[in-house]
């Protein structure tokens, strides 16, 4: 399972989906026709301990990683994609890694950023919409703020015949909303949110739902747009 973002300093764009089969046969194009155009892509893979290790393996078997090394090759890259894992770690090492405002100048200067279920939290303000497990304290909850919006990947609805007494994501997402006053975009699986210029429009099968403080949630359909949502930012 897996939720994507693709941000760009001239077009954004949210992805989620649930299956490989869901994957191969509507993300998979839509992504292959985003990227024509790039030969160099900056993969960070799933944010777990491994991640370090990736890093520490440069070109020539330079024994150590820095920041000056990690900058340099974000800088030669046309595209940033950032995996998913746990959403507190991963901002944890952004922020080790000095990678918040180094990829965020990225984008400002153009260079499309796409992310995978925490990475696409990550292009939000705050990380406060994560459904993780803090299982790490990051210096902040602050986040790469590429899209003046939270995220919500992996939206579920509640099921009526559910058994389970737990809150269901809208309930949280409320919670969030008595606390921070900034709408929040629940993706459901296999919708694509794009964002360009001073234009949002939902792509994909599922469609999405928008939560904002003080209104009743919105239920959007394929095809919608959300463009106040950049307009109330003054973009």
């Amino acid at each position: 399972m897996a939720a994507d973002t693709w941000t760009t300093a001239r077009g954004r764009f949210a992805i989620s989906y649930a299956t490989l089969r869901a994957f191969c046969s509507f993300l998979l194009p839509f992504m292959i026709a985003l990227l024509t155009q790039i030969r160099r892509v900056r993969a960070l893979p799933q944010w777990d301990t491994s991640w370090t290790r990736f890093w520490s393996q440069p070109a020539r078997r330079k024994p150590r990683l820095g920041f000056g090394r990690v900058v340099f090759r974000l800088r030669r890259r046309q595209a940033l994609f950032v995996g998913g894992g746990n959403t507190f770690r991963l901002l944890k090492a952004f922020y080790a890694f000095e990678l918040v405002h180094a990829v965020r100048r990225q984008v400002e200067e153009g260079v499309p950023y796409i992310g995978s279920s925490a990475g696409s939290i990550l292009a939000g303000p705050t990380i406060k919409t994560t459904q993780d497990m803090p299982i790490v304290d990051p210096p902040s909850f602050d986040a790469l703020n590429l899209v003046p919006f939270q995220i919500s990947p992996h939206y579920l609805d509640p099921d009526p015949a559910s058994t389970h007494m737990g809150e269901t994501q809208g309930e949280r997402i409320l919670q969030f909303l008595e606390e921070n006053d900034a709408p929040v975009v629940g993706l459901r699986e296999g919708t694509v949110l794009r964002v360009e210029d001073r234009s949002i429009c939902l792509k994909g099968c599922a469609g999405a739902r928008l939560f904002r403080r003080s209104h009743a949630p919105i239920e959007l359909k394929p095809g919608a747009t959300l463009n106040d949502l950049l307009q109330a930012e003054g973009r």
